[in-house]
């Protein structure tokens, strides 16, 4: 912007709508805001809300704390005693827009906090630029192991370079609470999506899990485990165009068991594997199994595993099957809901065995949903599930059973005759052909037909599947 501040100039108020200026642009743009009333009424016109343009007005006065990427995201930190901590120990500043200082850095917000620390909104005036410093919730900074923890996150989350994890810019310590600096990143997390959309597209569903599948890749190369994967560390830059994956928090190597004490339980618990939370040894592909039910969560709304309580959670997990995808979402495709599955296999050796390998899987997948007459879709969707054919041709079967008996019956002309043929009494001679009584007859028939009928009701899933297979649609699904 022209540093005149009599200058009106449209370009600044679209920065500011996006949370993209600087302190001294905010700083100016106020005043120019004070002045301009053709200015203040396009702003207001273009936040399409007089309330929003009141919290703009407050956030560039300075009576409020500043915006982060949407104003449902601030928490209040009145309300918030581990954020009223991290505020509290800011230094003081002379910049009239900022909260304080944290080394270097100007905080101008509060993204978030959560269960083992605050994440602030700041300027790096070095480089001008903002950022997402972590913080470590105070209460918690006098704890030697999570200190440990925290440190490893960073350290973690460094040695993983790629476009779908969120780097890590710098680690400090201030008055004994370390932090870590991230870039700030607009665009809210796949959770708050969820909870403001209900479940995605396909097209979406496909481009999200392929990208949070790069990003596991990436970090399993590393020999790490992320071992919380769910909506809320998963964030959606400009959309859902590009993901980046966040909080390596309970990330460890492979073979690093000496810092989680023994029969704690690490992670969240509805997007846990069944090893995970029976605390047996996890590998890379425990963060597959949570990679499902992501997937699954974007698919339906909700996740694979719910229950009242943490621990029903993870009894559901370990001994219980979700429901299937297409019945609690019919307008997924059938091959979507068979890579779910197998996603959430119960055992490691039945799931994909690499993130790799699911990303490569999804890719065609996406491929094929965008450009369905030019990319086919994958062998591995296009194959039936297991007994689907069988059982449906079985069902069949047993119809036509139960209607040629029956009308064989019937076509005796109902003969009432239910004695049994005397034997024959010649030697050699075989013995006649003996009928059951006809209430016999109708109660197979009918038992016949039921089990049909529940054969196809539990099978209709597998039916879709087993048709999709036969005929693959030539169409956009």
């Amino acid at each position: 912007m022209n540093t005149d501040a009599n200058t009106c100039d449209p370009a600044q108020l679209d920065k500011l709508l996006a949370g993209d200026l600087t302190p001294g642009e905010q700083s100016r743009l106020s005043d120019h805001l004070d002045q301009c009333a053709d200015c203040a009424r396009r702003l207001e016109s273009a936040a399409a809300a007089g309330d929003w343009w009141q919290a703009a007005n407050e956030f560039l006065s300075g009576a409020s704390l500043p915006l982060s990427t949407s104003s449902a995201a601030m928490p209040d930190a009145g309300a918030d005693p581990d954020v009223a901590r991290v505020l509290n120990q800011l230094a003081p500043t002379d910049d009239p827009h900022s909260l304080g200082r944290l080394g270097g850095y100007e905080v101008n917000g509060v993204v978030g906090s959560g269960g083992m620390g605050t994440v602030l909104k700041a300027f790096d005036q070095r480089l001008d630029r903002f950022v997402a410093i972590k913080t470590l919730h105070p209460n918690l900074a006098a704890s030697g192991a999570a200190r440990e923890r925290f440190r490893r996150e960073a350290k973690a989350a460094a040695a993983v370079v790629h476009d779908h994890v969120v780097e890590i810019y710098g680690v400090d310590e201030v008055g004994g609470s370390p932090y870590l600096v991230m870039p700030y990143i607009r665009g809210a997390s796949l959770q708050r999506r969820l909870d403001e959309s209900g479940p995605l597209a396909v097209d979406e569903v496909l481009r999200i899990a392929h990208q949070t599948a790069r990003g596991l890749a990436a970090a399993h190369a590393q020999g790490l485990v992320h071992r919380d994967i769910k909506p809320a560390n998963i964030l959606l830059a400009d959309g859902v165009e590009r993901v980046r994956i966040t909080d390596f928090g309970l990330a460890r190597a492979g073979d690093d068991a000496s810092i989680t004490n023994s029969g704690v339980i690490a992670g969240t618990p509805q997007y846990m594997s069944p090893e995970q939370a029976r605390g047996d040894t996890i590998d890379q592909r425990s963060d597959l199994f949570s990679l499902g039910s992501v997937v699954y969560a974007m698919c339906t709304g909700l996740p694979p595993f719910t229950a009242s309580t943490g621990y029903g959670v993870l009894r559901k997990i370990t001994d219980s099957e979700p429901r299937p995808v297409i019945e609690v979402n019919s307008s997924m495709p059938p091959w979507l809901d068979k890579i779910v599955l197998r996603l959430l296999a119960k055992t490691p050796d039945d799931r994909f065995q690499s993130a790799s390998e699911v990303g490569d899987l999804l890719e065609q997948c996406l491929a094929h949903v965008q450009q369905p007459t030019k990319h086919p879709l994958p062998s591995y969707c296009r194959t039936s599930q297991p007994g689907a054919s069988l059982t449906r041709l079985g069902a069949l079967g047993a119809t036509a059973v139960a209607v040629t008996l029956a009308a064989f019956w019937y076509s005796r002309g109902g003969d009432e005759s239910t004695e049994q043929q005397p034997a024959a009494t010649q030697s050699g001679q075989s013995e006649p052909f003996s009928f059951p009584p006809e209430t016999a007859w109708l109660d197979q028939a009918e038992e016949l037909q039921d089990i049909d009928v529940e054969t196809r009701e539990l099978d209709a899933r597998s039916q879709r599947d087993f048709d999709y297979s036969v005929t693959p649609p030539s169409v956009n699904p």
